[in-house]
């Protein structure tokens, strides 16, 4: 009875968001789908390197994979913000499963070519820009702002904990069954997340139309706003430069684990694994200060911590060391990405925050063609550990560069008052 009382106790202390009846639906089919992305992911990467040999090329699938979400996710944000939340979640989750369905059946028949993977990765990138502003602006809706650091750090521990899992288990399936099986196991695991959303039952903020306003003129509202909040601004900015030059590991670890450590299949999903290992326990560390609130020092910290480490990863060429520096880059990406979501939302009033997202994931994973192309092409110039140290130095000088601008900026506007 003790460990009961105490355990529910643990829950609503540092985990309160899961107290929200919708939100269990919720976290569950994240907890199950997520697996199977990562499970995808890991296959799909070393699949496009095993017929290729190419690191520029596996850079290109990344890159027609997040191109859409760079064209079009301001427009996304301005349905995201008409329309429901659930509904459009419902819709985006059933194309992603039918993709990887027919991504299994490719492998299966071997009929599976280079251009087909091309052509999957850009319709599941045009899936990904509408899901993606969708879900984070629909968290808010299902835990309230008072849970909402909470509700985005629990994802985030669900995401890295299916970042351990599911590399795990797709390393296991190409080594004794084949890459077919992680995207058939992907396909499946859509199923929990698609009947969690059908059973929340939750009231969407739909903004109320207004037939005078055009789409550009709704996007040109939404970013004006932006521009205007110093916080949205300097965090939007902080994001772009961290997408573009450190979360590319669908790129660098791959690589490095082929062409630097001389390994397989099996280290690299380990690597994959112990990146998760350290978001995991980010995140845990980030639940225990939820209530705090989001901190702009723990996010600068963070991430120039998240620099100097990908600079020491890049300098070794030792398994071990390599999975240790990693572990604590993800730790350090989990401060950064949760505190950084956290402020664009609390800083975002309800009838912009759908946009707000959109711009999120315009400059978060819609900066991830530029960082796949720029990883892919040094990696094949220099090599995997250059690329490693060349993208912590440009982040850590620019995020310096940053933080020296927005200081005289806040200067000169207390100078004009």
């Amino acid at each position: 009875m003790n460990i009961m009382a105490s355990t529910k106790r643990l829950v609503n202390n540092n985990f309160h968001a899961i107290t929200h009846k919708n939100y269990r639906y919720f976290w569950f089919g994240q907890c199950v789908s997520l697996i199977g992305t990562w499970t995808q992911s890991i296959g799909q990467s070393w699949l496009v390197l095993s017929l290729t040999g190419s690191p520029f090329l596996l850079g290109i699938v990344g890159t027609m994979q997040f191109l859409p979400i760079t064209f079009f996710s301001l427009f996304a944000g301005v349905l995201t913000d008409k329309f429901s939340k659930k509904k459009i979640l419902v819709f985006t989750q059933t194309i992603s499963m039918l993709l990887a369905f027919i991504l299994s059946a490719l492998v299966f028949t071997h009929a599976v070519k280079y251009g087909y993977i091309i052509g999957l990765a850009l319709c599941l990138g045009f899936c990904n820009t509408l899901d993606m502003p969708t879900r984070q602006a629909f968290i808010i809706e299902i835990v309230g702002k008072e849970d909402l650091m909470n509700a985005i750090t629990l994802n985030s521990a669900t995401f890295n904990l299916a970042r351990i899992v599911g590399p795990a288990i797709g390393a296991m399936l190409m080594a004794y069954l084949g890459a077919g099986w992680c995207f058939l196991l992907n396909g499946f695991s859509f199923m929990a997340v698609i009947y969690g959303l059908f059973q929340i039952e939750a009231k969407n903020y739909v903004r109320k139309k207004n037939s005078e306003e055009s789409i550009l003129k709704e996007i040109k509202d939404g970013l004006k706003y932006i521009k205007n909040n110093v916080v949205l601004l300097e965090t939007l900015m902080l994001i772009s430069i961290m997408g573009v030059f450190v979360f590319n590991y669908n790129v660098l670890i791959p690589v490095f684990t082929k062409n630097v450590l001389h390994m397989a299949e099996k280290t690299y999903g380990m690597l994959m694994s112990a990146l998760g290992v350290g978001s995991l326990i980010g995140a845990l560390l980030m639940s225990f200060k939820s209530k705090v609130g989001p901190s702009k020092k723990l996010m600068l910290g963070s991430s120039i911590v998240i620099g100097i480490m990908l600079i020491l990863t890049g300098s070794s060429n030792l398994y071990y060391f390599t999975a240790l520096s990693l572990a604590i880059t993800g730790i350090f990406n989990m401060f950064f990405s949760t505190t950084a979501n956290t402020m664009l939302q609390i800083n975002s009033k309800d009838e912009y925050r759908g946009r707000v997202m959109s711009v999120y994931t315009l400059v978060f994973a819609g900066s991830a063609p530029l960082g796949n192309l720029f990883s892919g092409f040094v990696a094949e110039k220099c090599g995997a550990g250059a690329v490693f140290i060349i993208s912590g130095v440009l982040t850590v000088v620019l995020i310096l560069l940053l933080m020296i601008c927005f200081k005289f900026r806040k200067k000169n506007e207390i100078a004009s008052l």
